[in-house]
């Protein structure tokens, strides 16, 4: 079986490439570097073909379709604050990034295509745990691109009959999560924090939860996508419980202080993840103590990651604050 994964230098993408090499899979890695870093596919580099690459341009390696069973797209742009700043940088990375894989993988004939797209579409869901039938409401240009790179999937299984599946991801953390770039995701954050001896920037009271899904279910939830029947379907993926950031800072243990809460963020995450088991089987397997404990074995990853302060978090979500509240 040979498979080619997007942004497979990358935190979710990588311990995908894992989890196919545990399959026996011959394996092709498309990745820009803008995010993903070769050294986290240092330890399997010579089970697999890296290609570096930009996506949003037709290029030479649209030819590494060809004779490929199973795609997985996860290659984009995430945060939320540079797609307010940079909406056309994220629309070119996620929309036409997709159109692009999405017309090379028809061309070729894939079998399987297995779609990374993300809760965020769901914004500040009305119910809780959120099925995968609430409604779409974005509410900042990340999500938006990601829910149009959705949309572009669905259609070309609908009028193209790519066998394809979108799974939407619930707050997934672990091991080889980003350590560069803008503020954004929690993990990465506090992370920095605890190797630097600096208290937890904490958002609000601390009190709203999260569906903290960990990396290598995540990546088994993919498998078990492509290794389905199902197509033209769309799947929460979660952990099926929520923690409180307060609660996360306990396990994390360290000093903690308070920063103003966000407009846009929801005070929950909880997935619906009735369907994907029903559906697919898939279930979670890494309990919130489990995954942290995991992290903290592996905290010097984290090392050179930005340190992040009341002070420059409000300097970088300035315009958060000026574009959604």
């Amino acid at each position: 079986m040979r498979s080619l994964v997007t942004g497979g230098a990358g935190f979710i993408g990588s311990h995908v490439v894992d989890s196919l090499l545990s399959l026996n899979h011959e394996i092709i890695v498309l990745d820009n570097f803008s995010t993903g870093r070769p050294e986290n596919l240092d330890r399997v580099k010579d089970r697999i073909e890296l290609v570096e690459c930009d996506i949003s341009t037709p290029s030479s390696w649209i030819g590494k379709f060809k004779d490929i069973d199973w795609v997985f797209h996860l290659a984009a742009l995430a945060d939320i604050v540079p797609s307010i700043q940079k909406p056309d940088a994220y629309f070119k990375a996620n929309v036409d990034g997709t159109f692009n894989v999405l017309q090379a993988s028809v061309a070729s004939g894939v079998k399987r295509f297995i779609y990374a797209a993300s809760s965020s579409c769901y914004g500040i869901p009305d119910n809780y745990p959120t099925p995968e039938t609430a409604p779409i409401q974005p509410q900042y240009p990340y999500a938006l691109t990601k829910r149009l790179g959705e949309e572009l999937v669905m259609h070309w299984a609908q009028v193209y009959k790519l066998p394809a599946l979108s799974l939407r991801f619930f707050n997934v953390y672990g091991t080889r999560s980003r350590t560069s770039g803008t503020y954004g995701a929690v993990f990465g954050v506090f992370l920095a924090q605890k190797l630097n001896n600096k208290p937890f920037t904490i958002v609000g009271t601390g009190e709203q939860t999260r569906d903290f899904t960990y990396v290598t279910d995540v990546a088994e939830a993919m498998v078990a996508a492509a290794k389905s029947d199902r197509v033209c379907e769309i799947y929460n993926v979660g952990s099926g419980k929520t923690v409180s950031v307060n609660r996360l800072v306990e396990l994390l243990g360290g000093e903690k202080t308070y920063i103003p809460k966000r407009p846009g963020e929801p005070d929950c995450t909880f997935a619906d993840i009735t369907k994907i088991g029903k559906e697919l089987g898939w279930s979670p397997k890494v309990a919130i103590e489990e995954g942290v404990a995991k992290i903290i074995e592996n905290i010097e990853y984290w090392r050179n990651a930005p340190v992040w302060t009341p002070e420059n978090i409000a300097t970088a979500t300035k315009d958060w604050f000026k574009y959604l509240s």
